[in-house]
């Protein structure tokens, strides 16, 4: 990992003392940012999420899709916790946590918001991040790439309706024209973009590719700090009224992050998968692709938003809660292999 990855949650924290200090100091700045739309999109953030994404979605080779058959059963496991079990279990969690037990806690306006945005962070599966865990748990890069690259292909497709029915199963009104665009400008553009900027780069050269990721990676962190500076100069004065907010947000995603890894790899060990597609399996099934659902909160809700918030706070938690996952499935191969994967 490199030094902004390792230490993501370090930059996240300085990014919400800086944001708040912009937000208190030079309120005009943060409100002037916050004005420059065109369609309810705003323009400075779009820019920012482009950056943000296009340098990750370029390490995803959709010609690894032939892959999938060779890895039928992680495969499976990991579409089934993905699709079919992490965003409908946090809408339970938002429901559980959110509306009911931490309501007295929460500002009452803002309950929506926060469930909104634990659902969007629920529903778009890892993309860049993943090939880190990956690579830390020795899993079989074939699986990862082919993994990665058929969630993408079906988060083009499958990310608008499934937000737009838990939402409304969350009794929560959002426009559908704005969560499309959403898809669109932050999903299918940059998928585009940087598939056409990855086969450029590799008719020249392998080396040629290899030299652009190396450049334009730090680019993306950079892109997501700057992002988050600009969303907590908005949210700086709530959570200065409240700073249990964020604690309070964190739940959910934790309980939800431990619990679909461990399905995922229990459900690997169960039907006989190796221990090195089980791994990066289990990894997918729990880590979100949080630039995206920072993004979409972003456009749906504003920058002022508790959807906004929320998403942030899956940023604020992604690097040690996941490392911790890595560690667990690494100290457990022995127990793994002793089992069905193991005969």
């Amino acid at each position: 990992m490199s030094v902004f990855e390792r230490y993501l949650t370090v930059w996240v924290f300085l990014c919400i003392v800086g944001g708040i200090a912009l937000g208190q100091l030079f309120p005009a700045v943060s409100q002037t940012l916050g004005r420059m739309e065109v369609a309810k999109v705003n323009i400075p953030v779009g820019l920012l999420i482009w950056v943000m994404i296009i340098p990750m979605l370029m390490k995803v080779d959709f010609g690894a899709l032939h892959e999938v058959r060779a890895h039928a059963r992680g495969i499976g496991v990991t579409l089934f916790v993905n699709w079919l079990v992490k965003p409908f279990s946090m809408a339970f969690l938002g429901w559980l946590f959110i509306r009911n037990l931490f309501a007295p806690w929460l500002p009452a306006e803002q309950i929506d918001s926060y469930i909104a945005g634990l659902i969007l962070l629920a529903a778009a599966p890892c993309t860049a991040m993943v090939f880190v865990w990956s690579r830390l748990t020795r899993g079989d890069p074939l699986f990862t790439l082919s993994q990665v690259a058929l969630n993408d292909t079906i988060m083009i497709f499958a990310f608008a309706p499934l937000v737009g029915l838990l939402l409304g199963i969350s009794a929560i009104t959002v426009p559908w024209q704005t969560l499309l665009v959403s898809v669109v400008l932050y999903i299918l553009i940059p998928v585009v973009i940087a598939q056409l900027w990855r086969r450029a780069l590799l008719r020249r050269a392998q080396a040629a590719f290899d030299a652009a990721m190396a450049k334009t990676g730090p680019w993306s962190i950079g892109a997501l700090l700057v992002t988050l500076v600009l969303l907590f100069a908005f949210q700086g004065e709530a959570i200065l009224e409240q700073p249990l907010i964020i604690a309070l947000l964190a739940v959910p995603i934790l309980i939800q992050v431990v619990f679909n890894s461990a399905l995922a790899y229990w459900l690997n060990r169960r039907l006989g998968e190796k221990h090195s597609v089980a791994c990066p399996s289990a990894l997918i099934g729990a880590s979100n692709f949080f630039e995206l659902a920072v993004a979409a909160a972003i456009s749906l809700f504003g920058f002022e938003s508790g959807a906004a918030l929320a998403t942030v706070v899956g940023v604020l938690i992604e690097v040690p809660v996941m490392l911790a996952v890595v560690h667990v499935v690494n100290r457990s191969r022995g127990w793994y292999e002793a089992g069905p994967a193991g005969r």
